[in-house]
Protein backbone atom coordinates (compact mmCIF):
# COMPACT_ATOMS: atom_id res chain seq x y z
CA UNK A 1 0.00 0.00 0.00
CA UNK A 2 1.84 3.16 -1.16
CA UNK A 3 1.20 6.60 0.34
CA UNK A 4 2.87 9.89 -0.56
CA UNK A 5 3.39 11.66 2.76
CA UNK A 6 4.02 14.97 1.00
CA UNK A 7 1.10 14.79 -1.40
CA UNK A 8 -1.79 14.51 1.08
CA UNK A 9 -2.89 17.42 3.33
CA UNK A 10 -2.04 16.94 7.00
CA UNK A 11 -5.73 17.02 7.95
CA UNK A 12 -6.43 14.04 5.68
CA UNK A 13 -3.20 12.10 6.08
CA UNK A 14 -4.04 10.77 9.55
CA UNK A 15 -7.35 9.30 8.41
CA UNK A 16 -5.65 7.87 5.29
CA UNK A 17 -3.05 6.11 7.41
CA UNK A 18 -5.12 5.00 10.41
CA UNK A 19 -8.74 5.16 9.25
CA UNK A 20 -11.68 6.45 11.27
CA UNK A 21 -14.86 5.38 13.05
CA UNK A 22 -18.32 6.37 11.91
CA UNK A 23 -19.28 9.68 13.53
CA UNK A 24 -15.72 10.60 14.46
CA UNK A 25 -16.08 13.92 12.65
CA UNK A 26 -18.44 15.73 10.28
CA UNK A 27 -18.79 13.70 7.11
CA UNK A 28 -17.64 10.43 8.67
CA UNK A 29 -20.83 8.56 7.76
CA UNK A 30 -19.21 5.10 7.84
CA UNK A 31 -16.25 3.24 9.21
CA UNK A 32 -13.17 3.52 7.02
CA UNK A 33 -10.07 1.37 7.10
CA UNK A 34 -6.74 3.14 6.94
CA UNK A 35 -3.83 2.02 4.81
CA UNK A 36 -2.21 0.24 7.75
CA UNK A 37 -5.34 -1.89 8.12
CA UNK A 38 -5.50 -2.49 4.37
CA UNK A 39 -1.93 -3.84 4.51
CA UNK A 40 -2.73 -5.99 7.56
CA UNK A 41 -1.75 -9.66 7.78
CA UNK A 42 1.80 -9.50 6.51
CA UNK A 43 1.39 -6.81 3.87
CA UNK A 44 3.66 -3.83 3.21
CA UNK A 45 3.04 -0.11 3.44
CA UNK A 46 5.39 2.24 1.57
CA UNK A 47 5.69 5.67 3.18
CA UNK A 48 7.11 7.69 0.30
CA UNK A 49 8.66 11.10 1.06
CA UNK A 50 8.70 10.29 4.78
CA UNK A 51 10.72 13.47 5.34
CA UNK A 52 7.57 15.50 4.56
CA UNK A 53 5.57 13.89 7.37
CA UNK A 54 4.29 16.59 9.80
CA UNK A 55 5.67 16.42 13.35
CA UNK A 56 2.31 15.55 15.01
CA UNK A 57 1.96 12.52 12.75
CA UNK A 58 5.58 11.54 13.36
CA UNK A 59 4.64 10.96 17.01
CA UNK A 60 1.74 8.71 16.04
CA UNK A 61 3.80 6.81 13.49
CA UNK A 62 6.48 6.19 16.12
CA UNK A 63 3.88 4.56 18.36
CA UNK A 64 2.73 2.36 15.50
CA UNK A 65 6.28 1.17 14.87
CA UNK A 66 7.04 0.61 18.55
CA UNK A 67 3.80 -1.04 19.64
CA UNK A 68 2.64 -2.62 16.35
CA UNK A 69 -0.81 -1.17 16.89
CA UNK A 70 -2.99 1.62 15.54
CA UNK A 71 -6.01 3.57 16.76
CA UNK A 72 -8.44 4.82 14.11
CA UNK A 73 -9.78 8.35 14.63
CA UNK A 74 -12.74 8.22 17.02
CA UNK A 75 -12.00 4.67 18.17
CA UNK A 76 -11.56 4.07 21.92
CA UNK A 77 -9.33 1.01 21.62
CA UNK A 78 -6.18 0.26 19.70
CA UNK A 79 -5.81 -2.74 17.41
CA UNK A 80 -2.76 -4.86 16.70
CA UNK A 81 -1.37 -4.97 13.17
CA UNK A 82 1.19 -7.07 11.33
CA UNK A 83 2.63 -4.82 8.63
CA UNK A 84 6.05 -4.33 7.06
CA UNK A 85 6.98 -0.64 6.76
CA UNK A 86 9.25 0.74 4.04
CA UNK A 87 10.09 4.45 4.12
CA UNK A 88 11.65 6.43 1.27
CA UNK A 89 12.92 9.99 1.06
CA UNK A 90 15.11 12.24 -1.04
CA UNK A 91 16.00 14.26 2.06
CA UNK A 92 18.95 13.74 4.39
CA UNK A 93 17.05 12.72 7.52
CA UNK A 94 20.10 13.10 9.76
CA UNK A 95 20.26 16.77 8.77
CA UNK A 96 16.51 17.08 9.30
CA UNK A 97 16.97 15.70 12.82
CA UNK A 98 19.67 18.30 13.57
CA UNK A 99 17.37 21.04 12.26
CA UNK A 100 14.50 19.83 14.44
CA UNK A 101 12.12 19.03 11.57
CA UNK A 102 12.29 15.25 12.02
CA UNK A 103 12.10 13.36 15.30
CA UNK A 104 15.32 11.67 16.37
CA UNK A 105 13.52 8.70 17.94
CA UNK A 106 11.50 8.09 14.77
CA UNK A 107 14.64 8.33 12.63
CA UNK A 108 16.40 5.64 14.67
CA UNK A 109 13.26 3.50 14.71
CA UNK A 110 13.01 3.64 10.92
CA UNK A 111 16.74 3.21 10.38
CA UNK A 112 16.81 -0.57 10.81
CA UNK A 113 18.07 -1.35 7.33
CA UNK A 114 19.11 1.49 5.05
CA UNK A 115 19.42 1.19 1.29
CA UNK A 116 21.14 4.22 -0.19
CA UNK A 117 20.48 4.64 -3.90
CA UNK A 118 23.29 6.68 -5.52
CA UNK A 119 22.41 9.36 -8.08
CA UNK A 120 22.25 8.21 -11.67
CA UNK A 121 25.56 9.87 -12.59
CA UNK A 122 27.31 7.52 -10.13
CA UNK A 123 25.83 4.39 -11.67
CA UNK A 124 25.98 4.98 -15.41
CA UNK A 125 26.04 1.22 -15.95
CA UNK A 126 22.31 1.31 -15.21
CA UNK A 127 21.55 3.73 -18.06
CA UNK A 128 21.45 1.14 -20.90
CA UNK A 129 19.16 -1.09 -18.81
CA UNK A 130 16.88 1.81 -17.89
CA UNK A 131 16.74 2.89 -21.54
CA UNK A 132 15.66 -0.58 -22.58
CA UNK A 133 12.96 -0.56 -19.90
CA UNK A 134 11.58 2.88 -20.78
CA UNK A 135 11.67 2.24 -24.54
CA UNK A 136 9.69 -0.96 -24.02
CA UNK A 137 7.14 0.92 -21.89
CA UNK A 138 6.73 3.89 -24.24
CA UNK A 139 6.47 1.63 -27.29
CA UNK A 140 3.23 0.33 -25.77
CA UNK A 141 1.94 3.74 -24.67
CA UNK A 142 2.82 5.58 -27.89
CA UNK A 143 2.25 2.60 -30.23
CA UNK A 144 5.79 2.91 -31.55
CA UNK A 145 8.33 0.31 -32.65
CA UNK A 146 11.58 1.86 -31.46
CA UNK A 147 14.27 -0.78 -31.11
CA UNK A 148 16.97 1.20 -29.28
CA UNK A 149 19.43 4.08 -29.47
CA UNK A 150 22.27 4.86 -31.86
CA UNK A 151 25.81 4.75 -30.41
CA UNK A 152 25.96 8.55 -30.57
CA UNK A 153 22.76 8.91 -28.58
CA UNK A 154 23.92 6.43 -25.95
CA UNK A 155 27.24 8.26 -25.62
CA UNK A 156 25.38 11.49 -24.86
CA UNK A 157 23.26 9.78 -22.24
CA UNK A 158 26.32 8.28 -20.57
CA UNK A 159 28.12 11.63 -20.34
CA UNK A 160 25.15 13.78 -19.32
CA UNK A 161 25.23 14.69 -15.56
CA UNK A 162 21.54 13.83 -14.91
CA UNK A 163 20.67 16.36 -12.20
CA UNK A 164 17.09 15.05 -12.35
CA UNK A 165 18.19 11.42 -11.98
CA UNK A 166 15.99 8.60 -13.34
CA UNK A 167 12.89 10.77 -13.75
CA UNK A 168 14.83 13.10 -16.04
CA UNK A 169 16.08 10.15 -18.11
CA UNK A 170 12.51 8.88 -18.38
CA UNK A 171 11.27 12.29 -19.59
CA UNK A 172 14.12 12.64 -22.10
CA UNK A 173 13.35 9.25 -23.63
CA UNK A 174 9.60 9.87 -23.74
CA UNK A 175 10.14 13.20 -25.53
CA UNK A 176 12.58 11.56 -27.94
CA UNK A 177 10.14 8.79 -28.78
CA UNK A 178 7.33 11.29 -29.36
CA UNK A 179 9.32 13.18 -32.01
CA UNK A 180 11.27 10.27 -33.51
CA UNK A 181 10.10 8.73 -36.76
CA UNK A 182 12.88 6.16 -37.07
CA UNK A 183 13.29 2.80 -35.40
CA UNK A 184 16.29 4.08 -33.44
CA UNK A 185 16.65 7.18 -31.28
CA UNK A 186 19.52 9.41 -32.37
CA UNK A 187 21.33 12.24 -30.56
CA UNK A 188 19.17 14.86 -32.28
CA UNK A 189 16.05 13.31 -30.74
CA UNK A 190 17.37 13.65 -27.18
CA UNK A 191 17.55 17.46 -27.25
CA UNK A 192 20.37 17.49 -24.71
CA UNK A 193 22.49 20.62 -24.84
CA UNK A 194 25.98 19.95 -26.18
CA UNK A 195 27.57 21.88 -23.31
CA UNK A 196 25.66 19.88 -20.72
CA UNK A 197 26.56 16.59 -22.28
CA UNK A 198 30.21 17.67 -22.18
CA UNK A 199 31.11 16.35 -25.60
CA UNK A 200 34.21 17.68 -27.31
CA UNK A 201 33.76 15.67 -30.47
CA UNK A 202 31.05 13.82 -32.33
CA UNK A 203 30.18 10.71 -30.28
CA UNK A 204 29.97 8.51 -33.34
CA UNK A 205 33.71 8.95 -33.90
CA UNK A 206 34.62 7.52 -30.49
CA UNK A 207 33.80 3.91 -31.26
CA UNK A 208 32.54 1.51 -33.90
CA UNK A 209 29.64 -0.89 -33.88
CA UNK A 210 26.27 -0.81 -32.14
CA UNK A 211 27.09 -2.46 -28.80
CA UNK A 212 25.83 -0.38 -25.85
CA UNK A 213 28.29 -2.11 -23.51
CA UNK A 214 31.21 -1.24 -25.78
CA UNK A 215 30.02 2.36 -26.07
CA UNK A 216 29.81 2.70 -22.30
CA UNK A 217 33.31 1.30 -21.80
CA UNK A 218 34.84 3.65 -24.39
CA UNK A 219 33.16 6.71 -22.89
CA UNK A 220 34.04 5.78 -19.31
CA UNK A 221 37.69 5.10 -20.17
CA UNK A 222 37.94 8.41 -22.02
CA UNK A 223 36.41 10.42 -19.16
CA UNK A 224 38.55 8.77 -16.49
CA UNK A 225 41.71 9.40 -18.51
CA UNK A 226 40.78 13.05 -19.04
CA UNK A 227 39.97 13.54 -15.35
CA UNK A 228 43.29 12.04 -14.26
CA UNK A 229 45.19 14.17 -16.76
CA UNK A 230 43.41 17.31 -15.59
CA UNK A 231 44.23 16.57 -11.94
CA UNK A 232 47.82 15.49 -12.64
CA UNK A 233 47.07 11.96 -11.48
CA UNK A 234 45.35 12.97 -8.21
CA UNK A 235 42.83 10.18 -7.91
CA UNK A 236 40.82 11.75 -5.09
CA UNK A 237 40.27 14.93 -7.10
CA UNK A 238 39.61 12.93 -10.26
CA UNK A 239 36.92 10.90 -8.48
CA UNK A 240 35.34 14.17 -7.34
CA UNK A 241 35.34 15.51 -10.90
CA UNK A 242 33.81 12.29 -12.19
CA UNK A 243 31.26 12.35 -9.34
CA UNK A 244 31.98 8.78 -8.35
CA UNK A 245 33.48 7.27 -5.20
CA UNK A 246 37.24 6.79 -4.85
CA UNK A 247 36.94 2.96 -4.63
CA UNK A 248 34.78 3.00 -7.77
CA UNK A 249 37.44 5.00 -9.62
CA UNK A 250 40.21 2.58 -8.58
CA UNK A 251 38.08 -0.36 -9.69
CA UNK A 252 37.41 1.18 -13.10
CA UNK A 253 41.08 2.13 -13.54
CA UNK A 254 42.04 -1.48 -12.93
CA UNK A 255 39.34 -2.76 -15.29
CA UNK A 256 40.48 -0.41 -18.10
CA UNK A 257 44.19 -0.81 -17.30
CA UNK A 258 44.66 2.93 -16.76
CA UNK A 259 47.91 3.83 -15.02
CA UNK A 260 48.21 7.59 -14.52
Amino acid sequence: MPVNCGGIPETLLESELFGYKKGAFTGADRNKKGLFQEAERGGTILLDEIGELPLPLQVKLLRVLQENEIRPIGEARSMKIDVRVIAATAKNLEEEVHQGTFRKDLFYRLNVLTIKLPPLNERTEDIPLLCKHFIHRFNKILTKEVTGLTPGAMAQLLEYPWPGNVRELENVLERAMVIAEDSQLSAEHLLLEQSQAGLDSQPSTLFDGLSLKSAQKVVEEDLITRALQETAGNRTRAARLLEISHPSLLSKMKAYNIDL
